[in-house]
């Protein structure tokens, strides 16, 4: 055997040797060898893979080992969009998940129920059995690759464990740290004189996101695994299984109960014990254990309708109530911010809280100094939940309410169907800058730079009355602002240039007409492709539109003949935008009654806009394959979606072939 032989012989027993100990560590809490003998042994690989270079691997144990810092991240669109869950806190709303699952499915539902791990989720894609790449959610169409980062993660297997699985499988899971693990990263800062973290979650998120890797690979992240793709398993129950075989760390405390009285067990026995667990856990996931009743439930715009997260009773603290300050939002609602002592509340420092509105301080029966209780319920806002009444000072004083604006000083008016006040001069600053802070935000037009603090400045400054004077602006007027270097200047006119192309519905949702969601807005762009297709319609004409009802309707029409409303149209319209086809005849619905799903990654299009296309030629664009399904158009990597449209007998056709349709 000659030097060359042996020495690639024993590399490949190396990384055996070592991915089994791994496996022994992090997955089975069982380790045989101590950390010398660990080291020594990977040592001697490094060694042996610098003497012979042509014998590296990516999948190698050694990519462990943090190489180069990064210069910066990726980005990567999701084939699949990564959806938060929706919420639940009581057994009522779980009770009610329950009955819309049966009621469109027909039955009796099996659940799956995992513990609901506060970290942060990663998608992983693995080639052929090799991890390839790794991706953060992001904003869950968009995320970061994060490649070199997770594979620090020894939880994360760089090969998969038993029989190769041919062609392209997507693994998704959460980020954590251990209790313990972020103690002692605590201590190592402390020690160093270091500011500490503040929570485990919020400090993994912020060490995936560093650029260098061996800083990442010294925390000890965690992984934990729930979901994979492109494995042709019809139940989550055996998902979760065939993962463990695969060799990813999966929650050992999921069940596959029979009805939702097994659910609400399953929660009852962890809402008193999740706190004994070495990690933090907020709550339960339910899922619907039938991976084919998943795909016919499909997702609404946010969340799947197959899963819900019930989450544990929140934690709560007490402090005292300083003040109230009353903030006026972009629809001119005027809103009560409980002013804090700041106090410690699940691993954040809250100094504000939302007191919602004026029926809720009079309902709480709350004063100016008060001790109060707040907690955190699925809001990014504490709440004050209840005042601790036999605290109360003295000299506690009541709230006063405004009838005056705080911002402009205009007249508040409250509408009798509503409980908020609202400031309805359209020239109130808060409002004004709100508006074009929501028309310039990622899910409208958006203008990357285009933040408050850029706002305010060019508010200050009077650059800007409104969201269509930003279109006139010049790099010489933003780089005299305060803080903005020509660069940022130059950057800021080049995103302001690039949203002219967004597509229509985008500048719908961006204008901020009250009521129209992202969602509103697509549907309104699919039947009306421009601003003066959208004029001339009557109110009528607007309610007859599925998820349009009287309300959208009515405030579309007010908007439009709002003559504020139409000098901000009017400049928008000169600067090019919303001016479209100018009637709906011109976009003919060649693909309207057709229902498509998108898989795999395409060449021509992004996935949001392919599905922005089928729906403005009158299509129905869907996340999930079921019968209903008409046409799969299959990219590059398709998952699992191919196969079972095949089994279903789906036409499935490319990216090509949907663009005959468009354009023939």
């Amino acid at each position: 055997m000659n030097d060359r032989t042996a020495a690639k012989a024993e590399i490949e027993l190396l990384r055996t040797e070592i991915r089994h100990h791994d496996r022994l560590y992090y997955e089975e809490a069982a380790p045989v060898v101590s950390d010398v003998e660990y080291d020594r042994l990977m040592r001697r690989l490094i060694d042996l893979e610098t003497a012979w270079p042509d014998f590296r691997s990516h999948d190698s144990p050694t990519e462990r080992v943090a190489g180069s810092p990064l210069e910066s991240f990726r980005q990567v669109a999701h084939a699949v969009p990564m959806m938060s869950l929706a919420n639940c806190y009581t057994f009522e709303e779980l009770r009610d998940f329950d009955r819309r699952v049966r009621e469109l499915l027909g039955g009796d539902p099996e659940y799956v129920t995992e513990l609901k791990i506060d970290g942060v989720a990663v998608s992983l894609h693995y080639e052929n059995g090799v991890l390839v790449r790794g991706v953060t959610r992001g904003d869950g169409r968009i995320g970061d690759d994060i490649t070199a980062n997770l594979k620090t993660i020894r939880d994360i297997p760089l090969v998969l464990a038993g029989d190769t699985v041919a062609g392209h499988v997507e693994v998704r899971g959460e980020v954590y740290y251990r209790r313990d693990d972020f103690t002692r990263l605590n201590r190592e800062r402390e020690a160093s004189g270091l500011k500490t973290f503040m929570n485990p979650r919020n400090s993994a998120a912020g060490t995936l996101k560093m650029l260098d890797t061996a800083e990442v690979a010294r925390r000890r992240l965690r992984f934990f695994a729930y979901y994979a793709d492109g494995v042709a398993l019809r139940a989550q129950s055996k998902v979760l299984t065939w993962l463990g075989e695969a060799g990813f760390p999966v929650l050992a405390k999921w069940r596959l109960c029979k009805d939702i009285a097994g659910v609400e067990n399953f929660w009852r026995e962890w809402e008193t014990h999740h706190d004994d667990l070495p990690f933090d856990a907020d709550g339960i996931v339910v899922k619907l254990n039938d991976r084919s009743g998943q795909e016919k439930l499909g997702a609404t715009a946010k969340s799947p309708r197959w899963a819900i997260a019930f989450k544990f009773v929140a934690e709560g603290s007490v402090t005292r109530l300083n003040g109230v300050t009353w903030q006026v939002g972009r629809t001119g609602a005027v809103t009560p911010v409980a002013e804090l002592e700041p106090v410690l509340l699940a691993g954040t420092i809250v100094k504000r809280a939302t007191l919602h509105n004026p029926d809720e301080i009079a309902r709480l029966g709350v004063m100016i100094g008060d001790f109060v209780e707040i907690e955190k319920a699925g809001e990014i806002i504490p709440k004050v939940l209840k005042v601790v009444i036999e605290r109360r000072p003295s000299d506690a004083a009541s709230i006063e309410i405004p009838t005056l604006c705080p911002t402009c000083g205009k007249p508040l008016v409250r509408d009798a169907e509503e409980a908020v006040l609202r400031c309805v001069n359209p020239h109130c600053p808060d409002i004004v800058k709100g508006r074009i802070v929501h028309f310039a935000s990622r899910t409208a037009m958006e203008i990357e730079g285009l933040g408050e603090k850029t706002v305010d400045l060019l508010f200050g400054a009077g650059l800007v009355r409104d969201a269509g004077d930003i279109y006139g602006l010049t790099v010489e007027q933003v780089m005299a602002l305060p803080r903005l270097a020509e660069i940022s200047a130059e950057n800021l006119i080049t995103a302001i240039a690039a949203s002219k192309s967004k597509p229509f519905d985008r500048l719908l949702f961006g204008l901020g007409i009250r009521h129209v969601g992202r969602n509103v807005a697509r549907v309104l762009a699919g039947r009306y492709p421009s601003l003066a297709a959208l004029k001339s319609a009557a109110e009528s004409d607007l309610t007859a539109i599925p998820d349009v009802g009287e309300k959208i309707a009515a405030s579309i029409v007010r908007f439009l003949a709002d003559p504020n409303e139409q000098r901000l149209l009017a400049k928008l319209k000169a600067a090019g935008l919303g001016v479209g086809s100018g009637a709906t005849a011109e976009v003919p619905r060649k693909l309207a009654g057709k229902t498509f799903v998108i898989t795999g990654t395409l060449e021509r299009w992004s996935r949001g806009d392919a599905e922005e296309l089928i729906r403005r030629f009158g299509g129905r664009a869907s996340s999930s394959v079921s019968k209903k399904t008409d046409y799969l158009v299959a990219g590059k990597d398709a998952g699992s979606k191919l196969a079972r449209a095949r089994e279903l007998g789906v036409e499935v056709i490319g990216e090509a072939e949907l663009a005959l349709m468009i354009e023939s």
